[in-house]
């Protein structure tokens, strides 16, 4: 009986734990709750960054949407949607092109890269655009190009200075060159508006890039930019390769461009819709 004598060696068993009780679940965090700023790399409580989307600490200004830079620039309820329902015919019959925009349509609320129409700003009318880099980081499409052509039309009809938010990752490669033919398209719409005597502002943000900012986004009677913004044709890399250099931190952005007098002056978000309507009232306004 010693051998029972030895409780010790043996393990017990809880006759009333029956099943195996399950793990607590681990508290779950909601989903761009916060963010990581791209200028001081501080992670931000969403909330903090406001409706303008800018960064407490460096007043690093973030990319956004269509819709939101109406809400923060227009007057309201004036902004009246022109040009829309142009499909690309798809050229070059892209593997998954098709379907990749109707993705971008659904997720964006956009029908393409670009939104164009009309609107007041402090009370000046203008034909406007905004390029949204949440649709294929705003590139430079066929319908992309009839859009701004059109704008710019309908402008010269009506009297109307343009004003242009540019953003863009370039031309569309889906595209090929019928992407890159939108550059001469639309500068020579661009042109005939300035020779009837009317005003053009473009307000290059985050990033401007590529055939974008080799055509219509440097072509505006004064060119503005976002603090930080990333403009540039070529990429950093791409550049350095080339001329085998080492380029400077701040190459490309809004504040090196501007002290290389490539654009007039950087202007704030908030402060974007007052600037805006001195500008055009300067330059005569609306005359429709």
């Amino acid at each position: 009986m010693a051998l029972f004598s030895k409780k010790d060696k043996y393990i017990r068993i809880n006759p009333n734990r029956s099943v195996r009780q399950k793990p607590q679940a681990k508290p779950e965090v909601p989903d761009e709750l916060f963010s990581k700023c791209p200028g001081c790399k501080h992670i931000i409580y969403q909330k903090d960054l406001g409706s303008e989307q800018i960064c407490p600490h460096c007043s690093y200004t973030f990319r956004i949407s269509a819709q939101e830079r109406l809400a923060l620039t227009v007057d309201s309820d004036s902004f009246v949607e022109m040009f829309t329902g142009i499909e690309t015919q798809d050229p070059l019959n892209f593997p998954g092109y098709q379907k990749k925009l109707a993705t971008m349509r659904e997720k964006t609320g956009l029908d393409e890269a670009v939104l164009t129409g009309t609107a007041s700003i402090k009370g000046q009318k203008v034909a406007l655009g905004i390029m949204d880099s949440n649709f294929i980081m705003a590139s430079m499409g066929t319908v992309v190009g009839e859009k701004i052509t059109r704008l710019f039309e309908y402008a010269m009809v009506e009297n109307l200075p343009v004003v242009l938010f540019t953003a863009s990752g370039g031309a569309r490669m889906q595209e090929g060159i019928m992407s890159l033919m939108q550059m001469a398209k639309i500068s020579a719409a661009v042109q005939r508006h300035s020779k009837t005597g009317l005003f053009y502002l473009t307000i290059l943000t985050d990033p401007t890039t590529g055939g974008v900012t080799a055509s219509f986004a440097m072509e505006g009677d004064i060119i503005l930019a976002e603090p930080q913004s990333l403009v540039g044709f070529a990429g950093r890399r791409v550049i350095e390769n080339t001329v085998r250099e080492t380029l400077p931190d701040d190459f490309q952005k809004a504040e090196f461009l501007l002290e290389h007098g490539f654009v007039d002056a950087i202007v704030k978000r908030r402060e974007l819709p007052e600037t805006i309507a001195k500008l055009v009232r300067l330059h005569g306004g609306s005359r429709g």
